[in-house]
C-alpha cells in the first residue's frame, strides 16, 4: 500500500540552483563602461577591464559546474562580458580621437597665435 502513495516522478533531495559569483558586477560594470563615454573614456577603459575580468571568470566558473549555478546567472555574466568588450572598444577609440583632436586643436591654436604676431 505504501508503494501506491509514493509518487515517482517527484524530484528527491534538490537543491536551488546558486547564482554566479559576480555575474551581476560584470553586468553593471559592462553597462556603467559603456555610459561613461559621456564623462569620461579613461573610467569606462578601467570599468571594461574590471568586467571583462569578472565576467570571464564567472563564465568559467560555469562551465566547470554547470549543473550548480543558474542559467540566469551565466548569461548575466555573458551579457556584461560583451557589455564589457563594447566599453573598451569605445573607450579606447575615444581615447584615440580625443588625443587626435586635442592634438589638432593646439596645433591650430599655436598657427592662430603666430598669425597675429603674438
Amino acid at each position: 500500500m505504501d508503494e501506491m502513495n509514493q509518487n515517482p516522478y517527484q524530484p528527491v533531495n534538490t537543491q536551488p540552483l546558486l547564482i554566479l559569483p559576480n555575474s551581476t558586477a560584470a553586468l553593471v560594470l559592462g553597462i556603467i563602461s559603456i555610459a561613461s563615454l559621456c564623462c569620461c573614456s579613461i573610467v569606462g577603459l578601467i570599468l571594461g577591464i574590471i568586467g571583462l575580468v569578472l565576467g570571464i571568470n564567472a563564465m568559467a566558473l560555469y562551465q566547470q559546474s554547470p549543473g550548480v549555478y543558474s542559467e540566469a546567472s551565466y548569461q548575466n555574466a555573458n551579457a556584461g562580458k560583451i557589455c564589457s568588450i563594447i566599453g573598451l572598444v569605445l573607450s579606447v577609440l575615444s581615447s584615440f580621437l580625443v588625443i587626435i583632436f586635442k592634438s589638432t586643436y593646439i596645433h591650430s591654436i599655436k598657427e592662430i597665435i603666430e598669425s597675429y604676431g603674438y
